[in-house]
């Protein structure tokens, strides 16, 4: 055999670069800014819902506030993965901020509980993304070892959220009035400037190289999810005032 001759071997896809600590800390940064929005969204509406339903007359109604968020975030989750991988990281994720963003802008504007109800499913559909990219986004920046301390700065902010929200809540609630607005709107229009902000860190700080991945995403999955979702909530909703057992409700 000649000595010019050289065996070809079959080469694996690249990893992505390894970033250093402080590279890593600079993501998570805005990662976690994205995360204590759709986090904090879950818990300070809690302790006004009492507020916002009296002053948009709809107190039958203000389970709905809570469970449209819910709905659309967990239907949204299992595409937000694929759609990243096609796509990638950074503007399917910017694309999630946008959408809660938008949705917090319309909730503060609602006029009625209802109403109110379908913008936060908006919100929602964001506030899916918002939560499961991050994740996704640290897996792939950091190594399995490291994954763990870096995924602890996550929960502790599922954790500030959640001794934060009630109290942020509760505090727009008691205004009657704040520059113009009534109080708890205030609780959608804050997440403005903190999406904005968001953004601009993930503009200049995420850039996560991306190797596009092709997927079929699975809408019948979704449509399944909310076809066997959304009619649970309904009952779960108005067993009371139907009577939970009513056969012809059913």
């Amino acid at each position: 055999m000649s000595s010019s001759s050289t065996t070809t071997e079959p080469t694996e896809p690249q990893s992505p670069a390894r970033l250093t600590h402080r590279q890593v800390v600079t993501v998570l940064s805005g990662l976690m800014l994205g995360m204590f929005l759709a986090a904090l969204d879950q818990t300070v509406v809690s302790s006004a819902l009492r507020t916002i339903a009296d002053d948009l007359h709809g107190l039958t109604a203000q389970a709905w506030v809570t469970t449209a968020y819910l709905v659309t975030g967990t239907i949204v989750t299992p595409l937000y993965g694929k759609l990243s991988d096609i796509y990638g990281r950074r503007p399917v994720y910017l694309t999630a901020i946008v959408l809660f963003t938008f949705g917090s802008l319309l909730c503060g504007f609602a006029t009625s509980i209802h109403q109110l109800a379908a913008f936060r499913a908006v919100q929602g559909l964001g506030g899916g993304g918002l939560m499961s990219l991050a994740m996704t986004i640290i897996a792939d920046i950091t190594s399995p070892r490291e994954r763990g301390r870096y995924q602890g700065y996550i929960t502790a902010v599922f954790a500030g959220s959640s001794v934060v929200g009630p109290l942020v809540g509760g505090v727009f609630a008691g205004r009657a009035t704040l520059l113009g607005l009534d109080g708890w709107r205030w609780i959608f229009l804050v997440n403005i400037p903190l999406a904005a902000l968001a953004i601009v860190v993930i503009l200049r700080v995420l850039h996560v190289p991306h190797q596009p991945v092709r997927h079929r995403l699975d809408y019948g999955g979704a449509l399944t999810l909310a076809v066997g979702i959304v009619p649970l909530l309904i009952v779960a909703e108005q067993g009371r005032s139907w009577g939970w057992g009513s056969p012809g409700r059913w």
